[in-house]
């Protein structure tokens, strides 16, 4: 099949992996739901998804969030203060792509570290925070940290650096938050039992609505008493829902069956990577990273061949793999991108 040919084909959209529609079943599952109003705490389909991702992660509780960034958020305004620092590496979704949510509605302030493609490293962590910095310099509350690292190309953070950060929050008494949106795929790239993966963090949110396919939601994890006043705040942003197990049906699925197919994606985004130019090691687990002349136009011009991609730079795309996008799909898209890319 050449590029040309492909554009009439049906299109291949690896723009994220949060572009899935819901199966049949998961249809089924939302139809089939039973609810309540969940203001009241009366949803029984919601308290039980909240019960199992906590069970999961190896904490007390959880709350339902429509999205992401609002986990995230209702994570960090638990651990800092107004006027206080969170610190997180340069590329963190909480600060790169949540419109600076943090300042706007918690009056948090942030400072970054450089990474490499989003991964941990310790010592630069430790040469960032101030913590009881005094009347003169702002004193960090709280560092964030993500795993799988979304803008660094789906990298998962070692388990020996993730450690010694824990230790050092301990030591200065800093909260931990961890952005595990796609922590799902961690989980599956290194075998890590997600409550270990978890360990040791204050808060933790997780996303349901990306690889595992759940047309939408994400759940935050903590303790009770924390958790407690996280409703309080979600509550307060305008995001109390009624009978939203209908919505919390789906999550329940996505955690029953599709969690270990996650290694499909990132087989599948290995093959995209050495097809494109770059080592497998380049995509550990579901995103691909590329460095292109001209990404706009590049986009553009896989798009009119029904190829879909994201545009992180002038220079960056960005491809990732989902279960909507099968190995006929991937063949389609090397076939398009791969002429593009390699010229």
């Amino acid at each position: 099949m050449t590029a040309a040919s492909s554009s009439s084909a049906p299109v291949v959209d690896l723009r994220s992996d949060t572009v899935t529609r819901p199966s049949r079943a998961m249809r089924e599952a939302m139809a089939n739901a039973e609810v309540g109003d969940d203001v009241y705490g009366d949803d029984p389909t919601v308290n039980a998804l909240e019960h199992e991702v906590a069970d999961l992660l190896g904490f007390e509780a959880g709350v339902f969030c429509p999205s992401g960034s609002l986990a995230n958020q209702l994570g960090l305004r638990l651990l800092v203060s107004a006027g206080q620092e969170l610190v997180c590496d340069f590329t963190a979704h909480v600060v790169r792509a949540e419109l600076g949510a943090a300042a706007t509605f918690s009056q948090i302030t942030t400072r970054t570290w450089q990474s490499d493609r989003g991964l941990l490293d310790a010592d630069t962590v430790a040469g960032v925070i101030t913590p009881n910095a005094g009347p003169y310099l702002v004193s960090t509350a709280a560092i964030a940290v993500e795993n799988t690292h979304n803008f660094g190309g789906g990298t998962v953070q070692s388990v020996k650096q993730l450690q010694a950060v824990r230790e050092l929050a301990t030591e200065h008494g800093l909260g931990l938050h961890l952005d595990g949106a796609r922590l799902w795929n961690a989980h599956v790239a290194t075998s890590t039992p997600l409550a270990e993966l978890a360990a040791g963090f204050d808060t933790v949110s997780v996303c349901l609505s990306k690889g595992l396919g759940a047309p939408i939601g994400s759940v935050l994890v903590s303790t009770t008493e924390r958790i407690a006043a996280a409703r309080v705040w979600r509550k307060r942003y305008g995001a109390a829902m009624r009978q939203v197990g209908i919505i919390a049906a789906a999550g329940r699925y996505a955690l029953a069956h599709n969690i270990d197919r996650l290694a499909e994606d990132h087989a599948r985004a290995r093959l995209l990577a050495e097809a494109l130019g770059s080592s497998a090691e380049a995509a550990p687990t579901n995103i691909v990273v590329l460095d292109v002349p001209d990404a706009p136009a590049l986009a553009v011009a896989a798009r009119e061949h029904g190829v879909w991609v994201s545009v992180l730079g002038r220079r960056t795309l960005r491809l990732v793999t989902h279960l909507d996008v099968d190995d006929n799909g991937i063949d389609r898209a090397i076939d398009v991108l791969r002429p593009l890319v390699l010229t």
